[in-house]
C-alpha cells in the first residue's frame, strides 16, 4: 500500500481491509498466546529446569510485570514515531526474546527472556488497535475492532490447548519457539500492506521516568511477595524499594508537563470505583488460572494437553456472550451486571474445591470452570464500557489503557502474593498433598476477593454510567461492544481515544 500524501481509510470488506487485520490480529495474537500457554507448561518447566515455586511465579510476572509497567510508554511512541513502526519493531523484539526463552538452558534465563517478551508486548500491543483505529473509515471501526477482538479471543481460547499439546507431543520449548513463524508473517504483511501513521498532536517529551519508576515500584514490590517466604530481609528490602518508587512515581506525575498516567483522570469517581474492581476481579483470575493447572496436574492427574483444555470453556463463553451482556448492560445499566458477574465468578471458584484426585472432568471441573466464564462474560464488558463512560472521550485512549495496566498489574501481584500465603513455597507444587490444601485455599481467598468486587460495584457504580455523555453526538457509536480478551481488558475503545485525533492521520512530511 503506497504512501503517498494522506492515509486513504480503508473500508471493512476489502482486500487491503483483510491484510491490515491479518498483520493487527497475528501481532497481538502472539501476546494473546503466551498470556495463556505458559501456565500449562509450569509443572513441566519446573521439572525440566528444576525450579521452585519461586521460580515459577517469576516466568509468568516478569513477561507481565514488563508488560504492565511499559504499555502505556509503547502506545505513546507509536502515536509519535508511526504506529506500524513501533508494531514491527514490537514483533521482532518479541520473537528475538521468544527464541530465547525457547533455549534457555535454565531458569534464570528464561526469566530474563520473558521480562524481554513483555517489553516487546508493551510495543506491539497497543499498536494493532490503534493501527485499526488509524487505518479504518469511520463507519468501519467498530466492525473492524469486533472482528479482530473476535479473531484474538479464538487466540486466547487455543493457547491452552496449544500449549498443553505442545508439552505433551514435542516439549515446552516449543510454545515460545512457535512465535518465531508467526511473527515472520506478520511482519512481512505489515511491511507490505500496513499504512504508516501518526497521531499529529503527539508532542513533548516522553515520560520516561514514569515508565521506570512504575515498573521499579511493580518489580519491587512483587519481589518482596515471592521472597517473603525464603528471606523476610530480602522481602523488606524490595517492598520498601518498591514503595520509594511508587512514591516518587505519584510526585514525577504530578509535576511533568505530559504525564504517563494524567492522575487527574482520578478525579472521576466513578473511573477510580471501576479500576478498583478490575484489580479484584482480575487479581482473582489471575491466581486461578495459575493454581488451576497446577492443581490438575499434579492432583488430579491430568496431562498438560488435558489441563489446558479444560480452560477452554471460559474463553468460548466470553466469545459468545461478551458482547450481548455489553448490550445488555446498555440497556440496564451496568451496575447489576457488574454485581452479579463477580457472584457467579465466586460461585464457580467454590465449585471447584470439588477438584480433588482423579477428578472427572464433567462432575467435578466443568461445573465450575463453567460458571467462572458466565460469570465473565457478564462482568468484562459492562466494566470496559463504564471505564470509558466514565471520563470524556478525549481521554478515553488513556482510560482504557490504565484499566489494562490495572488489570495485569492485579493479576502480577496475586501470582507473587499467593502461593506463600496458601503454604505452596519451594518444591512444593510437586507435592500433591500441599498443593490440594494450597489450591483449596487460594480459592477461597480470590472468592473473598470476587465477593469485594461485587460489594464495591454495587456501592458505586451507578446504573446511569451508561447513558449518552454531553460532548458525544446524538447517534454515536457505542464505544466498547465486544470483549473477548481473558487476562486483560480491550486496550481501546471503538471509537478514536481522542476526538479527531485519527480522522486526518496520515505520513508526516
Amino acid at each position: 500500500m503506497a504512501e503517498t500524501g494522506r492515509t486513504q481509510a480503508v473500508g471493512y470488506g476489502s482486500a487491503a481491509a483483510r491484510w491490515v487485520l491479518l498483520a493487527t490480529v497475528l501481532g497481538s495474537g502472539i501476546v494473546l498466546l503466551d498470556g495463556t500457554v505458559v501456565n500449562v507448561a509450569l509443572p513441566t518447566i519446573g521439572r525440566d529446569l528444576d525450579a521452585s515455586v519461586a521460580a515459577l511465579q517469576w516466568i509468568v510476572n516478569a513477561y507481565t510485570l514488563t508488560l504492565a509497567g511499559l504499555i502505556l510508554l509503547g502506545g505513546a511512541l507509536g502515536d509519535r514515531y508511526g504506529r506500524r513502526k513501533i508494531f514491527i519493531i514490537g514483533v521482532v523484539w518479541f520473537a528475538l526474546a521468544s527464541l530465547l526463552c525457547g533455549i534457555a538452558p535454565n531458569v534464570e534465563l528464561l526469566i530474563v527472556a520473558r521480562a524481554l517478551q513483555g517489553i516487546g508486548g508493551a510495543l506491539l500491543t497497543p499498536g494493532s488497535l490503534a493501527i485499526i483505529q488509524a487505518t479504518f473509515a469511520k463507519d468501519d471501526r467498530a466492525r473492524a475492532v469486533g472482528a479482530w477482538s473476535g479473531l484474538g479471543g479464538v487466540a486466547t481460547a487455543i493457547g491452552p490447548f496449544l500449549g498443553g499439546w505442545l508439552v505433551d507431543a514435542v516439549s515446552w520449548r516449543w510454545i515460545f519457539l512457535i512465535n518465531l513463524p508467526l511473527a515472520a508473517v506478520t511482519i512481512a504483511v505489515a511491511v507490505r500492506h500496513v499504512p504508516e501513521t501518526f497521531d499529529p498532536r503527539a508532542t513533548g517529551r516522553f515520560d520516561i521516568t514514569g515508565a521506570a519508576l512504575a515498573a521499579l515500584a511493580l518489580a519491587g514490590v512483587t519481589w518482596a511477595l515471592i521472597a517473603a517466604s525464603d528471606s523476610v530481609p530480602i522481602a523488606v528490602a524490595a517492598g520498601l524499594a518498591g514503595i520509594v518508587a511508587g512514591v516518587a512515581f505519584v510526585v514525577v506525575e504530578r509535576r511533568v508537563r505530559e504525564p504517563m498516567l494524567p492522575l487527574g483522570i482520578f478525579a472521576s469517581r466513578q473511573f477510580t470505583a471501576v479500576n478498583l474492581v478490575t484489580l479484584c476481579v482480575y487479581a482473582a483470575l489471575s491466581a486461578v488460572l495459575f493454581f488451576l493447572v497446577i492443581q490438575l496436574q499434579t492432583v488430579s492427574g491430568y496431562s498438560p494437553q488435558n489441563s489446558g483444555l479444560a480452560t477452554l470453556p471460559i474463553t468460548v463463553l466470553m466469545l459468545l456472550l461478551s458482547a450481548r451482556a455489553g448490550a445488555l448492560a446498555k440497556r440496564i445499566g451496568p451496575r447489576l451486571p457488574m454485581t452479579v458477574g463477580p457472584l457467579l465468578c465466586a460461585g464457580g471458584l467454590l465449585l471447584m474445591l470439588r477438584i480433588g484426585p482423579d477428578a472427572p472432568y464433567i462432575a467435578e471441573v466443568l461445573p465450575g470452570v463453567a460458571l467462572l466464564g458466565l460469570g465473565l462474560s457478564v462482568t468484562v464488558a459492562p466494566l470496559t464500557a463504564t471505564v470509558l463512560a466514565s471520563v470524556d472521550v478525549a481521554r478515553a485512549g488513556i482510560a482504557s489503557g490504565v484499566n489494562n495496566a490495572a488489570a495485569r498489574a492485579a493479576g502480577l501481584l496475586a501470582v507473587a502474593g499467593l502461593p506463600a500465603i496458601v503454604g505452596l513455597t519451594g518444591d512444593g507444587y510437586r507435592v500433591p498433598s500441599t498443593v490440594d490444601s494450597g489450591f483449596a485455599t487460594a480459592m477461597w481467598i480470590c472468592a473473598g476477593l470476587l465477593v469485594a468486587g461485587a460489594a464495591l460495584a454495587w456501592w458505586t457504580v451507578r446504573s446511569d454510567a451508561l447513558e449518552e455523555q454531553p460532548d458525544e453526538p446524538p447517534h454515536a457509536q457505542p464505544r466498547c461492544r465486544t470483549s473477548c480478551p481473558v487476562n486483560a481488558p480491550p486496550l481501546e475503545p471503538v471509537d478514536p481515544p481522542r476526538a479527531g485525533s485519527h480522522e486526518h492521520d496520515g505520513p508526516r512530511p
